[in-house]
């Protein structure tokens, strides 16, 4: 039996875990570190990992390690390994106006590229940097992504970074190259850009000294979180997708074309097979449960399995303003008057599913491909009842997994070229089905009227046009 571990270092905290070929977890750890959203250090991030690492138990088999991290930080690296300064963090907002030019730029020079650059992106913090501390510009080596800098420090090699994490750095993810404009246009240089390869590709073996790791282990190229807990759904083969609800709702596919968007709705990662990772984040999601009804849910979802479909309408966005599945500014939510709580809760949970087969419904527009299944997890999908309506007002085939931690995805990626040939085959033997839900042929088909009154009252409140979505 061979085992493999997935690290995941977010904001606030790293986790490693030990899963077995399968995926089945077999241990787990996990080590908090303070909340600085500008700056953090990252040999902070080394030394959790390093404890969580020496944690684990000994005598398995470990054939292969991968990392996840956020998508956006960047960390400028000298030609000793180290850093030349903290890591700045993907919500940092001070590089709003690098933001502003990188994406000016990027559409006059590389129009078909990644165009959507803001403060939560690596290429305006690179400038940002150059521009802040040119002395230690002179000094640098690469700049680098989170994921790559415990990547580096487990195999000795920082120089590479995979498809998933370079996106936001402005790498061109089609034609697979750095384009020009960066180093013409920008005051970067083209050496201080990493090599990029395929997420799961063999980069090197373990290096660091760690007690209970040997060099036999195997560090392959990793992948941003988001896309990492897709992979741990399970959602990685043509026409799958996940929808993750938690405070909001994100959606995250696999097509097998990229998906040209003109509002920029929805942006497109690359699969380590080629394919695509198309996804997108709406304002809406689960808060509105957690802010209105935390301390009767038990109560409510009893009631909510006895009323729905109903037929009341209910868009429970909490804050003005939304971006996907369309992009409206002025957007409110909204509901019918009069509702009991029982009522407005149910209906709550129908406006959030026609929310997301609002989202479907627009991806299969702009793709040309058919969505197939949906995985999913999140706080949401914890509740029967919001599964079942969810299930029914798509009509599709639903599927709850187990485990999709950043950790885990990490997990299956570390196996995807060291243990199976591909991410599809290694997902399809660790990603582990906690539940299947199947439509329900009448209450399915009385949503699909229940879902184009929801989508008339977002074309009567101006939100969405008529010609895009009646």
């Amino acid at each position: 039996m061979d085992y493999f571990i997935g690290i995941d270092v977010g904001t606030q905290g790293a986790r490693v875990l030990l899963t077995d070929e399968q995926g089945r977890p077999v241990a787990a750890h996990e080590e908090q570190f303070p909340l600085h959203r500008e700056e953090q250090d990252p040999e902070h991030w080394w030394a959790a990992c390093l404890r969580s690492l020496e944690q684990l138990p000994e005598g398995y088999n470990i054939k292969a390690i991968s990392v996840t991290s956020t998508s956006g930080t960047i960390i400028p690296l000298g030609h000793n390994g180290r850093p030349l300064h903290n890591a700045i963090m993907y919500s940092d907002g001070r590089q709003a106006e690098e933001g502003k030019l990188c994406r000016q730029l990027a559409l006059e020079h590389h129009p078909g590229g990644y165009t959507g650059f803001n403060t939560s992106s690596g290429l305006p913090k690179m400038l940002w940097f150059v521009k802040q501390y040119p002395q230690k510009a002179e000094q640098l080596y690469k700049f680098i992504h989170a994921a790559d800098y415990i990547i580096g420090k487990l195999c000795g090699r920082f120089d590479r970074s995979d498809f998933t994490n370079v996106l936001k750095s402005g790498y061109d993810v089609e034609a697979q190259r750095w384009p020009e404009y960066i180093w013409e246009k920008l005051p970067l240089r083209r050496e201080w850009l990493q090599e990029v390869v395929p997420s799961g590709t063999p980069l090197g073996a373990v290096t660091a000294r760690i007690k209970g790791l040997n060099g036999n282990i195997v560090v392959v190229a990793g992948m941003t979180d988001g896309c990492a807990s897709q992979v741990a759904s399970g959602a990685v083969n043509p026409g799958d997708w996940n929808t993750t609800i938690g405070t909001t709702l994100v959606v995250k596919g696999v097509t097998t074309a990229a998906i040209k968007d003109p509002e920029d709705r929805l942006y497109s990662h690359r699969h380590p097979e080629g394919y695509w990772m198309p996804g997108g984040a709406s304002n809406t999601g689960a808060d509105w449960v957690t802010k209105l009804f935390a301390n009767r849910l038990q109560e409510l979802n009893e009631a909510a399995a006895l009323l729905y479909p109903t037929r009341h309408l209910v868009y429970p966005l909490m804050q003005q303003g939304e971006r996907f599945p369309f992009i409206a500014p002025q957007a409110q939510g909204f509901e019918t008057p009069g509702l009991t709580d029982a009522e407005r809760f149910t209906a709550g949970m129908e406006g959030v599913a026609y929310i997301e087969k609002l989202a479907y419904e627009m991806i299969e527009k702009l793709s040309g491909e058919q969505v197939k299944a949906v995985y999913t997890a999140g706080g949401a999908s914890n509740s029967h009842v919001w599964l079942n309506i969810r299930c029914n007002v798509l009509n599709l085939p639903l599927y709850k997994m187990e485990q999709v931690s950043g950790a885990a995805g990490a997990a299956i990626l570390a196996a995807s070229k060291t243990r199976y040939a591909t991410v599809m085959e290694a997902a399809a033997a660790m990603a582990r089905t906690e539940k299947t839900v199947r439509p329900e042929p009448g209450k399915a088909a009385r949503y699909i009227d229940g879902y184009q009154r929801f989508k008339n009252k977002l074309i009567e409140k101006g939100y969405i046009p008529q010609h895009t979505y009646a």
